[in-house]
């Protein structure tokens, strides 16, 4: 099965062998590539608990950062972030670091893997876009007790990981791709993927696209994966979905998962570091080989990634041995034994199972300026307001609007968790100590000056506690604001 590798310039991969199971897993991956004779030449990094533990937040040192600028691939295990140290998950640092905007999560029926979809075909991907969302990890406390978090969506994150998708679904030969979102209520957000999705689709007509609610995406997975081939979707909600997509085949012991950016490709497992199990041998590495065989493709050693997943196929097909996950841990194959019947049965095929035939992905090419989309006309058409206040609305609102009566803007609204509350409309909401306070031009449609929004909070400022404003902007001609349920 070996080749001639000192013919052949090797490729360098910086290898993370990660915190609790990880090393385990990482080094059986290790082997099983070098026993391909694929040109792989590792150079070896800490990052995780041990990096925390030294005392640097990110758990990310500077000599890891440096590797993965030379060598633009990294295959990792999985990495903790420990209780008590430590600020920022290091995996959401090294995706943020290296802007792998793409999350790539393949899931495939496994041979010999009994699960209640046993026989139906499940092989799908999910396209989780990977660095913006809520993982933008930007919360606020606005008041002591009302906590906010920033979703944050840009047009520019929604094109690449559409075009990605669509991209990922070609080299895979694949015929569907979904665009699952929350647009039905989020419509400024999850809205922007869809209507990116939509109008993205148009330049891959061999392509089948259509979109879906992420909430029926959730409930026709479980009731018929077998429908689905990609779906993309935003990072959230492909974190959620993946993981429960992994269940369908059998566990998160058989979810690879790639990091894909333009520049740097991170290659992990979707399990965690189950320290429990660290250093008992008895870890399933299915998943990290599974994940080498993506790294080796985005790599272009496409004949030792067939071989590796044939070899795995092969294995499972076979049933003689089965990690503790499949099996039980009493009776489970070890890890280090399972790794040497996969690496004997390198070089044969299954006969029932077969191994896609893949192309190059072709990245993704969107501008880099940060301005994607230049709006024709914009103006400031009102302000929102947010008060940290113990007051009932109907003794706020009639205050704020005395203290603005002779300003050039006036108190449309308040709300409360996105309920209008005042004026009074009959509805019955419990209210926190965070209220939203809309401020519209007295007269006409104006637009809104700093100045006025200025000299309006200072004047606010002087009787109430103000948490947070926010301009309300019109983008040529359409809202880019909310309305709050019950407000006309």
């Amino acid at each position: 099965m070996k080749s001639d590798a000192n013919s052949v310039k090797k490729k360098l991969v910086t290898l993370i062998r990660g915190d609790g199971i990880g090393p385990e897993v990482v080094q059986s991956a290790r082997r099983v590539i070098e026993a391909t004779g694929a040109p792989i030449e590792w150079d070896e990094q800490d990052a995780g608990a041990k990096v925390f533990k030294r005392g640097l937040p990110s758990g990310v040192p500077p000599e890891t950062i440096e590797s993965i600028q030379r060598t633009r691939v990294v295959l990792k295990g999985p990495l903790e972030t420990p209780v008590g140290y430590g600020e920022k998950s290091a995996n959401v640092t090294l995706r943020k670091l290296f802007e792998t905007y793409g999350n790539i999560r393949p899931v495939r029926e496994m041979p010999g893997i009994a699960t209640p979809y046993s026989g139906r075909g499940v092989d799908l991907v999910v396209v989780r876009e990977n660095i913006e969302d809520l993982y933008a990890g930007i919360e606020y406390m606005e008041t002591p007790g009302v906590a906010e978090g920033l979703k944050l969506i840009s047009r520019k994150g929604c094109e690449k990981i559409v075009r990605l998708a669509f991209e990922f679904a070609r080299a895979e030969g694949r015929r569907r791709v979904h665009c699952a979102t929350k647009s039905n209520i989020m419509k400024l957000t999850e809205g922007m993927l869809k209507r990116t999705f939509e109008e993205i689709a148009k330049s891959y007509p061999d392509i089948e696209s259509s979109h879906i609610i992420i909430d029926n995406c959730a409930h026709q997975l479980v009731k018929k994966p077998e429908q689905f081939d990609v779906i993309v979707t935003t990072n959230m909600n492909g974190d959620i979905i993946s993981d429960l997509s992994s269940a369908l085949i059998g566990g998160l012991g058989f979810a690879p998962s790639a990091n894909i950016g333009n520049q740097v490709a991170i290659f992990e497992a979707v399990h965690g570091s189950a320290p429990k199990y660290a250093g008992k041998n008895v870890i399933n590495p299915t998943a990290v080989i599974l994940t080498s065989v993506m790294m080796l493709r985005h790599l272009g050693e496409f004949d030792a990634a067939s071989a590796i997943e044939n070899a795995v196929l092969v294995t499972l097909e076979d049933g003689k041995s089965r990690t503790g996950d499949v099996v039980g841990y009493e009776k489970g194959a070890s890890t280090t034994d399972y790794t040497n019947t996969l690496i004997s049965n390198l070089g044969r095929k299954s006969t029932r199972w077969r191994v896609r035939d893949y192309k190059p992905i072709q990245l993704p090419q969107v501008p880099g300026r940060p301005d994607l989309v230049v709006p024709f006309e914009r103006k400031a058409v009102g302000l929102d307001v947010f008060l940290e206040s113990s007051e009932n609305p109907d003794t706020l609102g009639p205050s704020l609007e005395k203290l603005v009566a002779d300003m050039p803007l006036k108190l449309k609204l308040i709300s409360n968790r996105g309920t209008k509350v005042y004026p009074a409309m009959g509805a019955i909401t419990d209210c926190v100590d965070l209220y939203r306070c809309r401020f519209l031009p007295r007269t006409g449609d104006g637009n809104v000056t700093d100045e006025q929004v200025f000299s309006l909070v200072q004047r606010v400022a002087a009787h109430h506690r103000w948490a947070n404003i926010i301009k309300l902007l019109e983008i040529d001609g359409k809202p880019g604001f909310t309305k709050d349920q019950g407000e006309d």
